[in-house]
């Protein structure tokens, strides 16, 4: 009976994701500038079904096609998919990066911070990058000390890109340098 209950189930979510896919791919297929508002509810119903492929390929075409343009509800859907979708850690930290890349020029520097802290706080491979993101975004701000630091940062951290690690250099090198 156990056997039978978890083909089944492995049977109802692989019919499931199916039905997502198509979905997905329908609308994607059919959108045009004069359903936007049609494309839009029905993205962000997948939004909502929690997919882990389809759900955050909504939301970027969400943004890319500026369906919705209020960064509230943005955020709300960055939100939704970070919390309730059941994603690898890599992939969630990858979509909390994509988040802060979002809002980055919008917001000040302890929502940025906030946003971020659960990749810079860990071993993420996506933790050079959320350094580098802290780190520009402090040098726009004319916040050079503290652009410093992250720079450095980046360099000591042994996971570093090595083209990040340049880029990191070149700016303390060129900008940053006393």
């Amino acid at each position: 009976m156990i056997l039978i209950g978890y083909f089944a189930f492995a049977e109802y979510k692989e019919n499931r994701q199916l039905k997502i896919s198509n979905e997905y791919n329908s609308i994607v297929t059919e959108y045009s500038k004069d359903k936007k508002e049609k494309t839009k509810n029905s993205l962000v119903d997948i939004i909502y079904k929690n997919d882990p492929t389809y759900s955050p390929l909504s939301l970027y075409f969400i943004i890319d096609n500026q369906l919705i343009t209020d960064r509230l509800n943005i955020n709300i859907l960055f939100d939704n998919i970070i919390k309730n979708t059941s994603l690898d850690k890599e992939i969630k930290n990858l979509i909390i990066y994509k988040k802060a890349l979002y809002n980055a020029d919008d917001i000040r520097e302890n929502e940025l911070l906030d946003i971020l802290n659960p990749i810079i706080n860990s071993d993420s491979i996506w933790k050079s990058q959320a350094l580098y993101l802290i780190a520009e975004y402090f040098y726009s701000k004319e916040e050079k000390q503290k652009a410093k630091e992250f720079f450095n940062q980046i360099l000591l951290l042994e996971t570093t890109n090595q083209d990040l690690k340049i880029e990191s250099q070149k700016r303390l090198n060129r900008d940053l340098s006393e």
